[in-house]
């Protein structure tokens, strides 16, 4: 898997999560690889895959609200 596509299957895997437990884990994980992308995009990125992490970071944003939610339960 080339390095330009780690952060999908990380993203996968927090957005894919049933486990309400390990779900911070995931998320965090995903954040962690969506920045690095990030951090590395100068040299290889499209802008089509910064909207494509812009997006995916929104997404994860939710998702820990809803993981706060379900904690303050």
């Amino acid at each position: 898997m080339t390095e330009r596509y780690k952060w999908h299957e990380v993203l996968k895997a927090a957005l894919l999560e049933t486990d309400w437990t390990k779900m911070e884990e995931r998320i965090q994980a995903a954040e962690t690889a969506l920045q690095e992308r990030k951090n590395k995009f100068l040299h290889g990125g499209t802008p089509e895959e910064d909207r494509a992490i812009t997006d995916a970071l929104n997404e994860l944003e939710v998702l820990r609200k809803d993981v706060a939610a379900w904690q303050g339960r």
